[in-house]
């Protein structure tokens, strides 16, 4: 998610959630082509986020060709263990250029683009999409996946929304269960993943006939990367923890993790950029306490890393006490 998940969120989520597999943020191909420091800075990770997937965005073949040259010719340690094309992108400013999911109306664009980039690398290449544009179009939609495998594509993952209905409505399932059924390669599901009961319900048609090969958790992980274990753990009994231990962990025990994606988030981007990244992860791990509005608003007047690290500390002693009976326990 661009914005989220950097590399200091990264190392957050695979901290808590060893197991899962991390994608970059949304990354330009024409800025990487014309050489921007700043894009390219956010290629960057470290080891323990392995395996991570770098995310791309654009509607150049040459242009993903290029860079996927590139980024196979890095050095092991620098080299990511995949490429995604985002073609799921319903950001206005995204699909204005005809980039992301404006990229469903041509298909024929979109195999240019698999192939091009299938061609050049020899890493995996997936592709993110959503079911429809205007409208959920099954015609259209089977054309478009069945371009995208023939192309080279070595797994999709399908948001069950158009890009018409950005993030509102109910994610529809039923086509991400028709591109399993339709297609050999891997499909992943994603939207409205919010909780291990909705996980386990979405894996699996209705009928039980359909299983997908695996979830995306997005917008439901910030401000609770907790939620990727716990969604693991469901699928993964043997790694579930002992009922003593397994819950969703309160404000208090929450802090450590926070304090040290502060100090990541810092270390990544410097004390100014750090603290206006971390705004919007602080504002979701603080969202479920009494009185988060009054907290939000004192980290988002403070000036220093330090200033926000003392508010922090200092909230476990305004909530409630002993056990913060008051807290909201939905983080």
């Amino acid at each position: 998610m661009a914005g989220y998940t950097d590399s200091a969120y990264r190392q957050i989520a695979k901290t808590i959630a060893p197991n899962i597999v991390c994608f970059s943020e949304l990354t330009s191909i024409n800025a990487l082509e014309y050489g921007s420091e700043k894009t390219k800075k956010m290629l960057k990770f470290k080891k323990s986020e392995r395996p991570l997937i770098i995310q791309l965005f654009g509607n150049k073949p040459e242009f993903f060709a290029a860079v996927g040259r590139r980024l196979e010719r890095l050095p092991a340690e620098y080299r990511p263990d995949g490429i995604d094309i985002n073609m799921g992108c319903p950001a206005p400013k995204i699909t204005k250029n005809a980039y992301g999911s404006a990229i469903f109306k041509n298909p024929r664009l979109a195999g240019k683009i698999v192939k091009a980039l299938t061609k050049a690398v020899k890493i995996p290449v997936s592709v993110k999409i959503r079911i429809g544009y205007s409208s959920y179009d099954k015609a259209h939609f089977l054309k478009f996946i069945k371009t995208l495998e023939k192309a080279g594509a070595s797994a999709l993952t399908i948001h069950g929304r158009t890009t018409s209905q950005g993030y509102s409505g109910e994610a529809n399932f039923q086509p991400i269960y028709l591109a399993k059924q339709t297609l050999k390669i891997p499909i992943i599901g994603n939207g409205d993943i919010d909780s291990p009961e909705k996980a386990a319900k979405r894996l699996k048609s209705e009928d039980g006939k359909t299983t997908l090969d695996g979830l995306m958790i997005g917008r439901a992980s910030i401000g609770n990367p907790w939620i990727l274990q716990q969604i693991y753990e469901t699928f993964h009994k043997k790694a579930a923890k002992t009922p003593k231990n397994h819950h969703k962990p309160i404000f208090k025990q929450k802090l450590p993790t926070i304090l040290r994606h502060l100090r990541l988030a810092v270390s990544l981007h410097g004390e100014h950029i750090g603290l206006l990244e971390m705004r919007k992860h602080l504002a979701g791990y603080i969202h479920s306490i009494p009185n988060a509005s009054s907290y939000r608003q004192e980290i988002m007047q403070a000036a220093s890393a330090e200033g926000v690290t003392e508010i922090l500390h200092s909230i476990p002693r305004r909530i409630s006490p002993p056990d913060f009976p008051g807290e909201n326990f939905t983080g």
